[in-house]
């Protein structure tokens, strides 16, 4: 009887510290998997495009990437001659460095892609030469997917060559298309798309028009096609 009664005690002793070994590993593996889950992912690196020397502008500019963006390619921040970027090299702001002063600062204050941007020289008769940067810039999500990508608006913004006085010159929710420069009135004009049918894409069914841009006074284009005229053109056509 002493004897099974003790066989019996051992059992126990054996399940219940089998049991508690049991419930530490497991409380042991779900820590190590919480602190797992808890460690902050490492930011890209910031990657520096070549600098961008301008003889009319007293300012250098650096253009700014990550390098999350070129992790399957490599990196290569190459500009282009209009500084056309390719979609794998993003640039999310520009440096601009007084070349006598050494102050700097950024083009932008906020999260937004960089299309592109161009320098715009007109020279018109009797006039100082204008010299302004124009840009194509993606600052909202307008397909609201919580990115920027290329689905969504892109709008145009001129600034000094110190990358100072920005402004935007084209609609919200709309995308440029082209641009040319009129040196006679100073004038820049664009040609955009509007999501016209508020369907959050930018379509063929979509509306077209032009803006035109006062160089001498910069601000907030004009669009050039009223909806008056546009009606009138539907009255004659579509008779």
């Amino acid at each position: 009887m002493k004897t099974g009664r003790c066989l019996k005690q051992i059992t126990t002793a054996i399940v219940i510290a089998t049991l508690s070994f049991s419930c530490k590993s497991s409380i042991s593996r779900n820590a190590e998997q919480a602190k797992a889950t808890d460690k902050p992912q490492p930011q890209p690196n910031l990657v520096y495009g070549d600098l961008i020397i301008k003889e009319q502008s007293d300012y250098l500019m650096i253009p700014v990437a990550v390098s999350e963006q070129n992790k399957d390619k490599g990196i290569d921040l190459k500009i282009s001659r209009s500084y056309e970027n390719e979609r794998s090299n993003q640039l999310y702001n520009i440096i601009f460095y007084q070349k006598q002063s050494g102050e700097a600062h950024l083009l932008l204050n906020k999260k937004a892609i960089i299309n592109s941007f161009d320098l715009l020289e007109v020279k018109a008769a009797q006039k100082p030469t204008t010299r302004v940067w124009l840009y194509k810039i993606i600052d909202k999500d307008t397909n609201t997917d919580t990115k920027f990508n290329s689905e969504d608006a892109t709008i145009g913004y001129l600034s000094d060559l110190s990358g100072k006085n920005l402004q935007q010159i084209t609609p919200d929710n709309t995308r440029i298309i082209s641009w040319v420069v009129v040196p006679g009135q100073n004038a820049l004009f664009l040609k955009i798309i509007k999501d016209s049918d508020n369907n959050k894409k930018f379509t063929a069914e979509d509306k077209t028009n032009f803006v035109r841009v006062n160089l001498d006074k910069i601000g907030m284009g004009t669009e050039i096609i009223s909806d008056q005229i546009e009606q009138e053109i539907k009255s004659y056509i579509f008779k």
